[in-house]
């Protein structure tokens, strides 16, 4: 790193790669100096959106750059451990789209390889980074609902998507689960941790993606989490939180909320806004900023999205799927 200047890498030139690099040019602090794709006309066109001064036609170049401090992996979850073990291994530190991995395994293999090359690694759950949700977080820890007894979440897209779109390609991960259901699943992980007992039941398409997934999870303590995802149908993408003496609710899109109340008995309920410092709704800035934090302090992983709760997230997505009948071609 530059004494002012975080200097980022881009792995891929999809639609979030290019919603998280024109993040990055709104914080004074980054600079994004490079980016990759599987063929250069499409790096060159990238770089010349964002001004970015190398573009590179494959992986392993843009790994090799060493004036690179960390790189954004953004590639479909089926690439995820090839792209992010090949910077991994050239000594890049790695922020790594969600879902982290296809499964558990590979995200085991990441982490491993990451605390072997001393590298910073982290998955990137921009939802953990949320000024407010990290404000719910607080308030929960701090018994302010009291004990947690039922977390409910959705996310749902209306679509349709045809079968060779990646949400329906088996072979890129795809399927409501990885790409929506990591949500609600890492909301509820956020507040009660790994569940206990997992059930689930699934919508397959023909070529074996799931259209919609419902999962009910279980905790020790009592409490219980009613999660759905769909590519099939747009939901209202809302989440609420109840524990013995309250509620609180985030009305819509829950994982970069602009709002949520807070139910007390006895009281008025209590609304929680965005502040015009924290920037818009829908900001990737946090997560960027985080990442830059953790790199200057010398950190390995991010205290808000650790690596533990990564793997978590990663063997709780594939017990959902192993209970509704999805495997990955590439998991034989």
């Amino acid at each position: 790193m530059t004494e002012e200047n975080v200097r980022w890498g881009i792995l891929a030139t999809g639609g979030i790669a290019a919603a998280f690099t024109a993040a990055l040019v709104d914080l004074p602090d980054a600079e994004v100096v490079a980016v990759a794709s599987r063929t250069e006309e499409s790096a060159k066109a990238f770089a010349d959106r964002f001004g970015i001064g190398r573009a590179y036609g494959d992986w392993a170049a843009l790994a090799a750059d060493g004036d690179i401090d960390v790189v954004y992996v953004a590639t479909p979850h089926s690439a995820h451990r090839a792209a992010a073990g090949l910077c991994l291994e050239a000594g890049r530190n790695v922020l790594v789209e969600k879902a982290f991995t296809l499964n558990s395994r590979e995200a085991t293999e990441l982490v491993d390889l990451a605390a072997a090359r001393g590298g910073f690694l982290m998955e990137a759950m921009w939802m953990y980074c949320n000024p407010l949700i990290r404000r719910l977080k607080a308030l929960v820890d701090d018994g302010a609902i009291g004990e947690v007894r039922t977390v409910q979440a959705d996310f749902g897209l209306a679509g349709p998507f045809p079968p060779a779109h990646r949400l329906r390609d088996p072979a890129q991960g795809g399927g409501a689960l990885l790409d929506l259901g990591v949500y609600p699943v890492s909301f509820a992980h956020l507040l009660l941790g790994e569940p206990a007992g997992i059930e689930a039941s699934a919508v397959l398409s023909p070529e074996g993606a799931d259209l919609q997934t419902a999962a009910l999870f279980s905790w020790d303590s009592g409490a219980l989490a009613a999660l759905h995802c769909s590519i099939v149908g747009g939901t209202g993408t809302s989440a609420s939180v109840t524990g013995a003496l309250g509620r609180i609710d985030i009305p819509d899109g829950f994982f970069h909320p602009e709002r949520f109340v807070l139910h007390r008995d006895g009281r008025d309920p209590e609304e929680f806004v965005l502040g015009p410092a924290d920037g818009p709704r829908n900001t990737l800035r946090h997560e960027a900023a985080e990442v830059m934090r953790a790199l200057r302090a010398g950190e390995t992983e991010s205290p808000l999205v650790p690596l533990a709760g990564t793997l978590a997230v990663m063997r709780t997505l594939d017990a959902v799927r192993e209970r509704i009948g999805v495997r990955y071609p590439q998991e034989g």
